[in-house]
C-alpha cells in the first residue's frame, strides 16, 4: 500500500480510482466491509483503491472538548490499513483550511483532480464539506456533473442491531470486556509503546515487567490483569499483563501498562513493544498483604497461560 501524506504527494496522473473516505479509528469491522467492498469496484473497473482519510478526528479541531480519545495512533492506523489490501491510502491533514472547504471545493481538490475518482463509497450518513454541509444527495449531484458513481454501503451490524463503530468498541475497552473488542475490531486491541524503567517492583516479587512509556499508542483498557502477547522485533511471547495503578503500592502513576513474558526473562529497555490482549482476567483491586499479592500473581500466570493455550 502506499501512504500519501496530504494531496500534494499524489503524483501527477494517479488513477483512475475508487474511493472512500472516513476517519477509520480502530479499523474494524465495518471499515473492513466497506475496503473489501472497495476493492471488488476497484478490480471490477480496472481502478485503483484508495482510502482517503485524517491525521486526526476532525472534532480535535472544530469541538476539542467533544473529541473522543482516538482507538489508535495514525501509525497503527496506517499498519493495519496496508494489511486490507488497498492500493494507497491518502491522509490528509486536518486543519481549519481543510475544515473551510466547500462541499463542491473538497470534491473538486481531492476526489476529482488528486485521485480522479471514478467510484466513490460513502455511509448512507456521511457528511462532508465546510459544516457537514455536503451529504449524500449532494455527492451524487457533484459525481454526476464529473463523471464518477456513487454507491451508498451498508451498516455491519455483528449482532444484528447495533452498528460496527469506533464508538462501540471504545465502550468495550472502557469496561475491559476486551475479546468482545476483538471481535467488533477484527484484531486485538494493542498498545505499542517504548519499555523504560519503573520501580522494579515486579522483579523484587518474582514477576519483572516490560513497563510501557505513558505515551504509549493506542486506547488502553479498564484496569486489571489481562492474558495477551508481547511482540518485539516481529516475535510474540505470552504475557500476563497489568493495566492499572497497582493500588497495592503508593505513588504508582495511573494507567500504567505492564507485562510479564511468561516465563521468560527479556531485556526490552529501550524497546519499542506492542502489548496485545486477548482476555481480562480480573480487576485491579488492593491486596492486604505483599504475600497475598504474590500468591494471586502466581494465579494469573496460570490462567493466562491456560488461555494463551
Amino acid at each position: 500500500m502506499r501512504t500519501f501524506e496530504g494531496t500534494g504527494s499524489v503524483p501527477a496522473g494517479f488513477g483512475p480510482s475508487a474511493v472512500t473516505i472516513g476517519k477509520f479509528d480502530g479499523v474494524h469491522q465495518g471499515h473492513r466491509a466497506v475496503i473489501g467492498r472497495l476493492r471488488q469496484v476497484a478490480e471490477a473497473h480496472g481502478l485503483r483503491s484508495v482510502v482517503v482519510t485524517f491525521d486526526r478526528n476532525p472534532l480535535a479541531v472544530l469541538a476539542p472538548d467533544r473529541c473522543p480519545e482516538a482507538l489508535m495512533s495514525l501509525r497503527q492506523k496506517l499498519g493495519l490499513l496496508a494489511t486490507t489490501g488497498l492500493d494507497a491510502t491518502l491522509v490528509l491533514p486536518f486543519d481549519h483550511d481543510l475544515a473551510a472547504l466547500a462541499p463542491d471545493e473538497f470534491v473538486q481538490r481531492v476526489l476529482v483532480d488528486t485521485l480522479d475518482a471514478r467510484s466513490v463509497l460513502v455511509g448512507s450518513d456521511f457528511r462532508f464539506g465546510a459544516r457537514g454541509a455536503g451529504d449524500v444527495t449532494m455527492l451524487e449531484r457533484l459525481g454526476r456533473e464529473h463523471g464518477f458513481s456513487v454507491e451508498i454501503i451498508d451498516d455491519v451490524r455483528p449482532e444484528g442491531e447495533r452498528r460496527a463503530s469506533s464508538t462501540w468498541a471504545r465502550e468495550l475497552l472502557a469496561a475491559g470486556e476486551v475479546r468482545q473488542a476483538s471481535e467488533l475490531l477484527g484484531h486485538a486491541p494493542t498498545v505499542s509503546g517504548i519499555v523504560v524503567h519503573g520501580a522494579a517492583r515486579g522483579r523484587e516479587l518474582g514477576f519483572p515487567t516490560a513497563n510501557l512509556s505513558p505515551d504509549s499508542e493506542g486506547l488502553i483498557p479498564a484496569d486489571g490483569v489481562y492474558a495477551g502477547w508481547l511482540t518485539d522485533a516481529g516475535t510474540r511471547y505470552p504475557a500476563a499483563i497489568s493495566v492499572g495503578n497497582n493500588p497495592t503500592f503508593e505513588g504508582v502513576p495511573r494507567k500504567q501498562v505492564e507485562a510479564y513474558v511468561l516465563d521468560r526473562e527479556l531485556d526490552l529497555y529501550d524497546r519499542m513493544v506492542e502489548v496485545e490482549f486477548v482476555e481480562r482476567i480480573r480487576g485491579m483491586v488492593a491486596f492486604d498483604s505483599i504475600e497475598a499479592l504474590i500468591e494471586r500473581m502466581h494465579v494469573d500466570v496460570d490462567v493466562a497461560r491456560e488461555l494463551l493455550g
